[in-house]
């Protein structure tokens, strides 16, 4: 289940922010800070500087986790749609992190 996705730009670097509300698939999904996190999160991918940082939080708390993995170098098309494929991976499940997504 995804629910909608929260678009921001930010002032002055031209960075893009896209959030969405995800249940994180089977094996949850890996953090560099923490290990593996499950159950429903927020995934924040930041767009900038040509890569994109992935982050998760349970949903509704306050500490955000890097995705091991993160950045990515960007593809031809950064932005809600590579957004929506790293959520849909999430949903299926990250237990290693970002190693092998590949939008």
């Amino acid at each position: 289940m995804t629910w909608p996705t929260v678009v921001e730009r930010l002032p002055g670097d031209g960075t893009s922010r896209y959030e969405s509300h995800a249940v994180a698939g089977p094996g949850g999904v890996m953090t560099d800070e923490v290990g593996v996190i499950t159950g429903e999160v927020t995934v924040r991918t930041e767009i900038a500087g040509g890569r994109a940082t992935v982050r998760i939080q349970y949903f509704e708390a306050d500490e955000w986790y890097e995705i091991e993995g993160s950045p990515l170098g960007l593809t031809a098309d950064p932005g809600p749609r590579l957004h929506q494929e790293i959520v849909q991976a999430v949903q299926r499940g990250l237990p290693e992190g970002l190693k092998d997504f590949h939008p």
